[in-house]
């Protein structure tokens, strides 16, 4: 049943849609969203939520998978093909992967939310989602009035030269608010996928910031190798996400170090880098990094999986996270009953050369390892600070996170009063003092 917007609370800037068709569950959503000022509409149907979007502009629609009638995948499907620029975010159970996945092809959905869910989690996935949502607009709003002063210029008489002038300076300062824009909203996405991976390794703490290493580590590498920017970034972006297939895996075998596994263990874990790129097909900003996804436990001499593919079939940027995801995970432990030493873990890798590795690439990570990283162009030395000696405008130089290993800001952020309160906030309710690597622009 629809309910009506609290009419005394303050303007809101979005409207949300929340479908199930248990009661309790509706409630709870509605209680933990309304204090952010979004106008809330609730269904406990399928049908119901269509008749609430013919009448309501929905910004985001949240939908649970398990309903009467028509289900979420359905239901997501049907809002998709009539009202595409609502946000899909779907409420899953662990159990529900093959509905999730079709959710995921039909609905294109943005995002999968596990129930029982956490509030913190839920909230900054649909806060996430309406930012994008708001660039994406505000990006569209900008080409257009791009389009409609070009055309305006072309009408102008040849004889009125400061007015074309007039009109060229308005066209750049609307192009240099639309780059900014694009840059926000490529920065952004970059972030929610930073979040996102943060999220998969909190199910495992010994995990945490595996794969921002394994991301930042075998982006230098590719650079080295000399892939383009654009192949080197999607590389990057497989490394945060090479364990999202590992979602619907038990606990048990998460935990369970690879080569301890049963057989029949060892048949479903290697399933977890197809369902990887399943995972990730609907996004096409995607699309290059989930092949990687795929590839990534292939072996240079054709025994890994899960195509068997061999040597130069393997993908470059997969050959690469393969060598780096085995390294960083031998020195945490995840391959082994215990951590190794590194260079007990480079020993590893160079059993492994011309066998699990490409040569090549052995090599490029030989190097990388030997070799220190020079500051970015325009950048001063980094620096080691307590949370008392920061300013504003410095720029982080490293992920700053916790001492569990979760992110709460991402490399390049720019501080602000306002953030740096924030970090100071954080360590006074129990965070403790963090150290927070930082460089100034010059």
């Amino acid at each position: 049943m629809s309910e009506a917007p609290d009419e005394t609370a303050p303007e809101p800037g979005f409207t949300l849609l929340f479908v199930d068709d248990e009661a309790n569950i509706l409630s709870a959503l509605k209680r933990l969203f309304r204090p952010f000022g979004y106008r809330i509409f609730t269904a406990e149907g399928g049908a119901q939520g269509l008749e609430i979007l013919e009448r309501e502009a929905v910004d985001l629609v949240v939908s649970d998978m398990r309903m009467p009638e028509m289900n979420g995948a359905q239901f997501l499907e049907k809002v998709r093909e009539k009202w595409p620029d609502s946000v899909r975010i779907l409420l899953t159970g662990y159990a529900e992967v093959g509905a999730t996945i079709e959710a995921i092809n039909k609905g294109r959905i943005y995002r999968y939310v596990s129930k029982p869910w956490d509030d913190n989690d839920i909230t900054l996935i649909v806060k996430h989602a309406l930012q994008q949502k708001h660039l994406e607009r505000e990006k569209l709003r900008l080409e257009e009035l791009t389009h409609r002063q070009n055309a305006e210029l072309k009408d102008l008489n040849a004889n009125l030269e400061e007015k074309v002038r007039a009109r060229t300076e308005e066209v750049r300062q609307t192009m240099t608010f639309l780059e900014d824009a694009h840059e926000k909203l490529k920065k952004g996405f970059i972030t929610s996928i930073r979040v996102f991976s943060n999220l998969i390794e909190m199910r495992d703490a010994a995990m945490m910031g595996h794969s921002r290493r394994v991301a930042e580590m075998a982006r230098s590498i590719a650079q080295r190798l000399g892939m383009s920017g654009a192949e080197a970034q999607d590389v990057f972006v497989a490394g945060l996400l090479l364990d999202v297939g590992k979602i619907g895996l038990p606990d048990h075998l998460l935990n369970k170090p690879y080569a301890n596994l049963t057989p029949e263990e060892r048949s479903e874990v290697v399933k977890y880098p197809v369902k990887g790129q399943m995972a990730l097909m609907a996004l096409e900003q995607l699309q290059g990094a989930a092949k990687l996804i795929r590839s990534h436990r292939e072996r240079f001499d054709g025994m890994g999986y899960p195509d068997r593919l061999a040597g130069l079939a393997i993908p470059l940027g997969a050959r690469i996270l393969a060598l780096v995801k085995d390294y960083d995970a031998a020195l945490i432990g995840a391959m082994s009953a215990a951590p190794l030493k590194p260079e007990d873990a480079v020993l590893l890798i160079q059993d492994g050369k011309g066998k699990r590795y490409d040569p090549l690439v052995v090599e490029a990570f030989l190097n990388e390892l030997g070799s220190a990283r020079p500051a970015a162009p325009g950048t001063d030395a980094e620096r080691a600070l307590r949370s008392g000696q920061l300013t504003p405008g410095l720029v982080l130089s490293r992920d700053l996170t916790t001492r569990s290993g979760e992110m709460l800001l991402s490399k390049e952020h720019v501080l602000t009063e306002q953030v740096i309160e924030q970090i100071r906030g954080f360590e006074r309710i129990g965070g403790g003092a963090l150290t927070v690597y930082v460089h100034a622009r010059k």
